[in-house]
């Protein structure tokens, strides 16, 4: 399934402006970022820097749960992807007045061994708040597991979303995801506001077309 911009372009560009102006996301074509998966990079993004700065950290919550809202309606449960998720899912469930609970990457190596923190009980509808959709790896794997408890995944929303097609192809025939940015929208908004130039605009979307 699609991801889909529900919000107007005007969100996504200020989120873009945000995540640069704090630093959250770093573009760098002479020397690309190694990712944890090995991929060779020229863009890096880490959410968990919003939450160092409220005024960016309040604009992400409360659009994050509008986006929520606007895409699936109120679920039962907000519930956070390990690690960058956890915080900001936390945040739209407070935005929300909702329960929240997160699914771990792994099952805990000791005590309940849990892979879910927090009350989810079986036969609650769900939706999962990511930070960064790349591939979708980490965001199935917390999908699978919820159902695996006896839930409905009504979807996963987001922050940020490179737009890959191997994530398209990944959530396909597993649920939907949105996202309050994605890649182009993002280097649109760099090289306007001259984070970028258009040398460098360019290298990134032919970077992009090779993932």
């Amino acid at each position: 399934m699609r991801s889909i911009m529900i919000l107007d372009k005007n969100t996504a560009s200020k989120v873009a402006e945000y995540l640069l102006q704090i630093k959250a996301v770093k573009l760098n074509v002479e020397e690309p970022f190694t990712w944890a998966s090995g991929i060779k990079s020229p863009i890096y993004c880490d959410n968990r820097t919003i939450l160092s700065y409220p005024v960016v950290r309040t604009y992400i919550r409360q659009k994050l749960a509008e986006l929520t809202v606007e895409a699936y309606g109120k679920p039962d449960i907000i519930a956070g992807v390990a690690t960058g998720g956890i915080a900001h899912g936390a945040l739209v469930a407070q935005e929300l007045d909702m329960p929240f609970a997160y699914v771990r990457s792994a099952a805990k190596g000791h005590g309940l061994q849990n892979m879910i923190e927090g009350v989810m009980e079986k036969g609650r509808t769900v939706v999962l708040i990511e930070d960064l959709i790349s591939t979708g790896g980490s965001s199935i794997q917390a999908v699978n597991a919820v159902k695996e408890n006896g839930n409905q995944v009504k979807g996963v929303v987001s922050i940020m979303d490179y737009g890959f097609q191997k994530a398209e192809d990944n959530f396909k025939d597993v649920c939907s995801y949105y996202s309050l940015c994605n890649f182009d929208v993002l280097i649109e908004t760099a090289l306007e506001k001259q984070f970028i130039t258009k040398e460098n605009y360019d290298s990134l979307l032919k970077w992009k077309a090779t993932v």
